[in-house]
């Protein structure tokens, strides 16, 4: 009869013991905040070349931290993050995760004016003084959206943004674009990216802040 792991705690910890060995000699390129986030990129993926790929900009994982500690909203382009973010954990931080792309009154605006959905939805999310988070996964026009806000001073910059978007049009040259503006920036090089590295990238961070039990 074969036999394998069937308790999730010790799935995750075998898994994370083998990213650790895997990354050989790369495991140096890493603190111990940076660590536990490439490590969760490299648990969601399964792709080691991530941990050639990610870049922590301007203290992004205290200033992070910080805005998490304090209780702050998280915008997210799409709805797929918001569900995989750990609502449990983010309420012990008085946090909320949200999405505003299938919103009706953003999608009737996006549609008047001929742009995306996503591009109206950030406009409104990053008026919001609350809102110290954002975590783009998919849509390059988001993150150019805020980062014309940031150049026009229209906004406060943020506490922390996971800019990440994934695929072939614009989601590299948005990545780069972004990086001039000095703000606390977490970002994956190249075209690689999507909703489930923003969530782990988030995860990474949180699980340093909450220990979870039997973990």
């Amino acid at each position: 009869m074969n036999t394998y792991i069937k308790v999730p705690q010790d799935i995750e910890k075998r898994s994370f013991e083998i990213i650790g060995e895997e990354l050989g000699d790369k495991i140096n390129k890493f603190d111990e905040t940076t660590l536990p986030v490439i490590k969760r990129v490299i648990h969601t993926t399964a792709d080691f070349e991530y941990a050639d790929l990610i870049e922590f900009m301007n203290d992004a994982i205290n200033s992070g931290k910080e805005a998490l500690k304090n209780g702050c909203k998280i915008y997210c382009d799409t709805n797929m993050i918001v569900n995989g973010a750990s609502k449990m954990v983010l309420s012990k931080f008085n946090c909320e995760a949200y999405c505003l792309v299938a919103d009706s009154e953003v999608a009737k605006e996006a549609k008047e004016r001929g742009v995306t959905r996503s591009i109206v939805g950030m406009e409104k999310a990053a008026k919001d003084p609350s809102t110290k988070i954002f975590l783009i996964g998919n849509a390059p026009t988001a993150l150019y959206q805020l980062k014309e806000m940031i150049e026009r001073n229209e906004i406060e910059k943020p506490a922390l943004v996971v800019g990440v978007p994934v695929g072939f049009v614009g989601a590299a040259e948005s990545k780069e674009a972004f990086k001039s503006l000095g703000v606390p920036y977490i970002t994956i090089n190249g075209r690689k990216g999507g909703s489930t590295v923003a969530v782990s990238i988030l995860h990474g961070i949180l699980y340093q802040m909450y220990q979870r039990e039997g973990f």
